[in-house]
């Protein structure tokens, strides 16, 4: 971990080893912190937090700048380390980077327009005289606590508005995945950030995780991960009233309608659903089919899945690479048996072999009854098919989940695609295309269970700032 621009062992001694799901070999260890080294780094913030903040905006516009240049020299190398840890294909831990760059690049031209306001006061009477200015200033620590899927990703979408704003940032990476996010964070001081501005600490969710979620000295916590534990971090943070996004579960819906284009359908519904290995947060996870096509539909998807390779993520001819964890793999082998054992079908799939991996896998006789057509959300590559006749009834099935994430719908017809889209509760609807969606400006958060607050270049810097009002009194010389 670093600690104050450090490399640091943990206090009590205490390391985690790191492994390569595609091969359970170790590849590093990783010190499992203890409350006096987060206590440290803490500390380490609050002076940090005060030296960045005055910090004017071009630098460290400069240093973001530096820093996304540095992501793209060290590509490769992020992605090869991204690849091992995590276990998604290199091609797209290589995506992973690209994402990474752009953000730190728009946060660090965005934040140069980030302008407050002059407010005429002349509106009310008897402050003619007044002028009123606002503007944007940080707010002081942020902790992101982050889940193993998607860590430069996340990371990106954490760390770049929340140093661009003047903020410092301590970052708890999953422990699984832990060593890309070390890496980019000793880029980020060779690009010029103070080390007592970024630090990484490793360690257990529940000691690291709640300590920071709980602490007076951290002002916002941005998590992503499983609702349960987001509702802990929630109520942790409400101890000091910290500011709180939560990003977190998603089962979402995607509606494929008799006139819809069904081979569009199939190739998007599958990327969707196996991209990072079927373990993101947006991605379609039920697939709701018109009766009508429902045949036609099964039989172009599993044509469409038998083309997917599943081996070792740094094989380019693999698409699909293994779970993060044994655990993991048994979870979403039970999460299928229970499945079938309510009354569905395994159309194809629904082996798990090594350790760490489960094959794609179609579910079919799904009924909208099923814990899986409704809250019980399935990390990896698993597609329960569930029809429907109307178009109410297509909305009703998405909408019968505790979760709103993504969703999409797939119909030629504008009014349709509208009607859907609009009857969806979901924060984003793609029409004819994946929920695995996730443009850089889009406004990106959940509905219901699936979080609080949004994230994205078009928001997220308002998100990471608070507002100072200034009012000069009896300036104008107005008679």
């Amino acid at each position: 971990m670093i600690i104050n621009g450090q490399y640091r062992d943990a206090r009590n001694g205490e390391t985690i080893p790191v492994y390569n799901p595609a091969s359970m070999e170790v590849i590093d260890s990783v010190p499992l912190a203890s409350a006096e080294d987060v206590e440290e780094a803490l500390d380490h913030a609050q002076k940090g937090k005060v030296v960045w903040a005055k910090t004017p905006i071009h630098k460290r516009s400069e240093i973001l700048i530096r820093f996304s240049e540095l992501l793209q020299v060290h590509r490769a190398e992020l992605a090869d380390t991204l690849c091992r840890e995590v276990g998604k294909t290199l091609e797209q831990a290589g995506l992973e980077i690209d994402t990474g760059t752009r953000l730190f690049r728009g946060f660090a031209e965005k934040v140069k327009s980030l302008y407050g306001q002059t407010v005429p006061l002349d509106s009310q009477a008897g402050l003619e005289r007044d002028v009123l200015l606002t503007r944007h200033e940080p707010i002081g620590v942020l902790a992101g606590i982050l889940p193993f899927n998607f860590p430069i990703d996340l990371f990106s979408h954490k760390v770049a508005p929340a140093l661009a704003a003047g903020n410092a940032v301590i970052i708890k990476p999953a422990l699984e995945a832990p060593l890309t996010v070390i890496k980019v964070t000793e880029l980020l001081h060779e690009a010029g950030v103070p080390g007592n501005v970024m630090q990484v600490i490793t360690g257990d969710g529940q000691l690291v995780g709640d300590i920071l979620a709980g602490s007076p000295k951290v002002d916002l916590i941005s998590f992503t991960g499983s609702t349960n534990t987001g509702i802990k971090v929630a109520q942790n943070g409400a101890k000091h009233l910290s500011r709180v996004f939560l990003e977190l579960g998603g089962n979402d819906p995607l509606i494929v309608f008799d006139d819809a284009d069904l081979d569009e359908a199939v190739q998007h519904a599958v990327v969707g659903r196996t991209w990072a290995n079927g373990q993101c947060c947006c991605a379609n996870k039920r697939l709701i089919v018109q009766q009508s096509v429902m045949d036609e539909f099964t039989h172009k998807l599993l044509k469409a899945i038998a083309e997917y390779t599943v081996g070792n993520p740094l094989d380019q001819t693999t698409k699909v690479g293994p779970l993060i964890t044994e655990k993991a793999a048994n979870t979403v082998k039970q999460q299928v048996e229970q499945t079938v054992q309510a009354g569905a079908q395994v159309l194809y799939g629904g082996e798990r072999f090594g350790q760490c991996f489960y094959s794609p896998t179609v579910l079919g006789n799904v009924t909208p009854d099923m814990e899986v057509a409704r809250d019980m959300e399935i990390f990896g590559p698993v597609f329960p098919l569930i029809s429907f006749t109307t178009d109410e009834e297509a909305i009703q099935i998405a909408n019968n989940s505790i979760y709103g994430l993504n969703g999409s719908v797939f119909t030629k017809n504008i009014n349709r695609a509208i009607n859907a889209s609009f009857g969806i509760q979901s924060g984003v609807i793609s029409v004819n295309g994946s929920g695995l969606y996730r443009p850089d400006a889009a406004q990106f958060g959940g509905y219901k269970m699936s979080g609080l607050g949004r994230e994205g270049l078009t928001i997220t810097l308002e998100e990471m700032t608070q507002v100072k009002t200034v009012v000069l009194r009896n300036a104008l010389n107005i008679q």
